[in-house]
């Protein structure tokens, strides 16, 4: 066994260095003028069947350089580019180094917009700000998703937190045809659809509705990518059943139904589990277990998960039951106007033991701080979107996007704490037990016109925002305190103060905030352009709280608590005139807005039976500035600059003493001043398409004048007492970059990326009255590697290392450090024929979390799975958590305290499933495409 171990390891470290390879160069030009054609795809394809064999992209000389294995088969060498005929050279096989000399490329005749005369499109295309991959270039599994299929694509990058970057820039919008599937971030697109049915896949620059309306370039440093349908594919339905019941209880189920024809598409989509899920992963291996490869998209790192803005999986963990039904629609009404929209409805249902210990620093000493809970909470949603858009002629375009929502929500907790002294004392302890539930509903809409004249780049926009938002709850709290007093001398006797709560509240949140925006651009010279923008800025926010005691007498909660009883407002109007200058060339366009902001800010309180009321005026600098250079096809420099100002809420600049906390009283200062900062932030990308890797770097930070900070003071009980001051000097940096690339050997493909992320900050604030300072670094160095062998074995190991540390002034304690190390080993298998076995592996190891929460755990998951009734049927027994040894535990590091903290989680179980698949396109049953391999 050791043998055959040994020797399958060594041919994989050698299949490289000993394969043998040649070299193929060349250069491609335009035929009429002789100058070299940058990005231009070069490709090799069987003559057989045109199957892709490898491909390569022309530098900024047009020069190519292709290094592929032998070839004993008849193959074309194909040059295309956007806007030229393709050319063809024909070997009858490919044994050694061959420079083909110039290939010079003819202009297309007539050629309007994106009509290709070519019977087969090359894998990669770069035509001015897009680029667009030929999906079925790249190899993949029949039952892959549009995740798997991006993974593929060269210069694309999906890490552990499901971000996703295309040559550095992450992706902040996913459209189908152009359109939101279910939601512009894309999240249900890449996890449910089949990768089958896409044809291309194109990455732009994210632009607003303006600059789409107009033709400017981005000023964002996101991306945008578009999934356009096979047009074989775009009139038919197709979709999948799945159920699976395993030990425990534990249940997963999933439906997805796509029809789509044409411009018209609609989807339906529902899910019910047990298992932690969003419950609608087209994952060939895992269905919606969770952990290992499932674990990106959706989950966050305290656990839960998310869909369409509503939370699963409670406040920091929990095993949760779920339901969840969804419908999106997209059209063409008529000419010009589109039309899109979604429904969700969701519901969770989650339970979470929680246990925390946290050491907090003061100035004379340290206290440590225990608790412990039981919680379960029930949530439901409605929420609704759409977009439409109605091109009225080349010149004027007005779009609508309203949304509604609404959530219920229920929850009862139990749960005590306690506080000790440096000896071990105690301080104070606490037990509550709370119920409640809150209604909450919210209406938001962006309306937008835009009106372009004559004259390129010359026009006139008008935007109206509005967000309407009202939180009602209802919530029961009962609980009892104490708070112990050894005196300032030894000897003195001990005391005690005790505070028993029984009452109820009800509050009502309400936040309205619209902003108007009118922007008039008109061309002066060349590629300049002048700004002229008025904006007004409206935002309100009001806090209205009851409180009534429980009554003994009457048995009713019926005495009004007025030190708990208050109505607050707080809000800003703003009036903003910027004038600007834009720049929009072919490798150079930015930005400069300059401007002054003129603010009322407007405050009202009711509590203990006196109004206060009062309003400051404000005159602040505007300011934003981007600019992104090309240096070429593939390189560019991004740079953005923004001046914020914000301004404190209403409990935080109005003087109401909130004692609703018994171990924290919390007062408001009405002296705040807003807080200001100024954000920077660049980046350098480029990726080489020719060599298959790609490097970029990222550096970007905020330094704030004025922030808003905590004052606390602490009583010989260790009970807080919260108010707020402005502070200056605070900041908060990041930095990174990247390395990946990707080499194919015969049937041996690796994909290999190193990166790293930084952090630094500083935070001042005050705690028992003196200031404290806290400087942190964070780093994670990070390495992954994916060999694939064929359509027959995936390896993909994982491995990040992540360093924190704190630096102290003011605490006895000086410094405080910890390290995370995370390994992954995620291995697939699709031999015999029909099987498919799929492992994740996990190890975490946490250097310094207390004693009593442990240090390192495994988490396992397997998966079989057979394919039969010609590839209908897929039936699978799943086991996650094999070595059941998976737990939460975690450790937080803050300019003010160490927090252990450790909840709920899910733990082995077994599952047997079974998923039926449907497709039928255009009144046929569907055939698997045929990837190249």
């Amino acid at each position: 066994m050791m043998k055959s171990l040994t020797k399958v390891l060594f041919l994989l470290m050698t299949v490289t260095g000993f394969s043998q390879s040649i070299t193929l160069t060349g250069k491609v030009t335009d035929k009429a003028t002789g100058a070299p054609l940058e990005a231009a795809t070069v490709y090799l394809s069987a003559v057989s069947d045109s199957t892709m064999i490898d491909y390569t992209i022309t530098d900024k000389s047009g020069n190519f350089n292709l290094k592929i294995s032998k070839i004993q088969k008849p193959v074309n060498l194909k040059a295309s580019f956007m806007g030229f005929k393709d050319a063809q050279i024909r070997s009858e096989s490919l044994t050694q180094d061959r420079d083909f000399g110039t290939i010079a490329l003819t202009e297309q005749e007539n050629t309007l917009g994106e009509v290709i005369i070519t019977s087969e499109a090359p894998p990669v295309r770069i035509k001015n700000d897009t680029l667009e991959f030929n999906a079925s270039s790249f190899k993949l599994r029949p039952d892959s998703n549009v995740e798997a299929l991006l993974k593929q694509l060269p210069g694309v990058e999906i890490d552990t937190d499901g971000k996703i970057t295309v040559n550095g820039k992450e992706v902040n919008q996913i459209l189908v045809n152009g359109k939101p599937f279910f939601d512009k971030d894309g999240k249900v697109a890449l996890q449910s659809l089949p990768a089958e049915i896409i044809n291309k896949v194109q990455v732009t620059d994210t632009k607003t509705k303006k600059e789409e309306a107009s033709g400017q370039a981005s000023s964002s440093n996101n991306s945008s990518i578009n999934l356009t349908i096979d047009e074989d594919k775009n009139k038919g339905f197709f979709g999948k059943f799945m159920g699976g019941y395993g030990s425990d209880e534990r249940y997963e189920s999933s439906l997805l139904m796509n029809y789509f024809k044409g411009d018209r598409k609609i989807s339906l989509l529902a899910s019910s589990n047990n298992i932690n899920s969003t419950g609608f992963s087209m994952n060939e291996i895992f269905d919606s277990m969770g952990g290992g490869r499932n674990s990106s998209m959706f989950t966050s790192s305290d656990g839960s998960f998310g869909i369409n803005g509503m939370r699963f999986g409670g406040s920091g963990g929990g095993i949760t039951q779920s339901d969840m039904i969804g419908l999106n629609y997209a059209d063409e009404w008529f000419k010009g106007f589109n039309a899109s929209g979604s429904y969700f409805f969701n519901e969770a249902d989650s339970r979470n033991v929680n246990r925390t210990r946290q050491i907090n620093f003061l100035p004379e000493g340290d206290f440590l701080t225990e608790s412990n809970s039981v919680s379960r909470s029930l949530n439901s949603a409605h929420n609704f979107n759409s977009d439409f858009e109605y091109e009225i002629d080349s010149t004027s375009t007005l779009g609508f996007n309203p949304k509604f929502s609404r959530s219920l929500s229920k929850y009862n907790r139990s749960s005590g704490e306690a506080s000790y002294g440096a000896n071990g004392e105690i301080l104070n302890e606490s037990d509550a037990i709370e119920d409640g539930d809150s209604d909450s509903n919210q209406f938001s809409n962006s309306l937008y016109w835009w009106k372009g004249f004559k004259q390129k780049g010359h026009s006139f926009t008008i935007s109206f925002d509005n967000e309407n938002s009202k939180q009602e709850g209802n919530d029961l709290s009962r609980s009892n305190s104490i708070f112990y007093n050894y005196g300032e001398n030894e000897g003195d006797p001990l005391t005690t103060t005790v505070d028993n709560r029984n009452q109820r509240r009800f509050t009502r949140n309400i936040r309205d905030t619209y902003n108007a925006v009118a922007q008039y651009q008109r061309p002066l010279r060349d590629s300049l352009s002048m700004l002229l923008e008025l904006s007004y800025d409206s935002n309100l926010s009001i806090d209205d709280r009851r409180t009534v005691d429980y009554d003994p007498g009457t048995g009713e909660y019926s005495q009004v608590n007025d030190l708990l009883t208050n109505y607050l407002t707080s809000g800003t109007k703003e009036w903003k005139p910027m004038i600007g200058i834009s720049m929009n060339r072919s490798k150079l366009n930015g930005r400069v807005q300059l401007g002054t902001t003129m603010t009322r800010f407007e405050n009202e309180m009711f509590y203990l039976g006196e109004n206060v009321r009062f309003n400051r005026d404000y005159l602040l600098p505007s300011a934003n500035a981007y600019i992104s250079y090309r240096l070429t096809k593939s390189k560019n420099i991004y740079a953005y600059y923004n001046y914020n100002v914000s301004f404190p809420s209403p409990r935080q600049v109005l003087p109401v003493i909130d004692i609703s906390n018994p171990l924290n009283t919390v007062v408001g200062n009405p002296d705040l001043d807003p807080s200001t900062s100024h954000y920077l932030y660049m980046n350098y990308r480029n990726y080489d398409y020719a060599t298959k890797s790609g490097i970029s770097f990222y550096a970007g930070g905020s330094y704030y004048n004025d922030q808003i900070v905590s004052y606390v003071t602490y009583d010989e009980s260790r009970k807080r007492n919260t108010t707020y001051e402005n502070i200056a000097g605070n900041y908060s940096g990041w930095f990174g970059g990247n390395w990946s690339k990707s080499k194919k050997v015969e049937a041996h493909s690796f994909k290999y990326g190193v990166g790293l992320s930084a952090n630094i900050g500083r935070n001042q604030g005050y705690t028992d009255g003196e200031l404290y300072d806290a400087k942190s670094v964070g780093l994670t160095p990070r390495a992954n590697f994916t060999y694939d062998y064929g359509e027959v074995l995936t390896v993909n190991p994982t491995y990040s290392l992540t360093f924190n540390e704190t630096k102290y002034s003011n605490f006895i304690t000086d410094e405080v450090s910890n390290v995370v190390h995370r390994f992954n080993l995620q291995t697939t298998t699709y031999w015999p024929k029909n099987l498919v076995f799929g492992n994740d592996f996990g190890y975490t190891y946490n250097s310094n979390i207390a004693d009593g929460f442990k240090k390192d755990f495994y988490l396992w998951n397997t998966s079989l799975g057979y394919n039969f009734f010609g590839d209908k049927l897929l039936a699978k027994v799943k086991v996650y958590d094999l070595l059941n040894q998976n737990q939460s535990a975690t450790r937080t590091i803050t300019a003010t305290y160490i927090r252990d903290e450790e909840n709920t989680v899910l733990q082995r179980y077994v599952m047997f499933s079974l998923t039926y698949k449907l497709q039928k396109f255009a009144g046929k049953e569907s055939r698997k495409r045929e990837f190249f391999h």
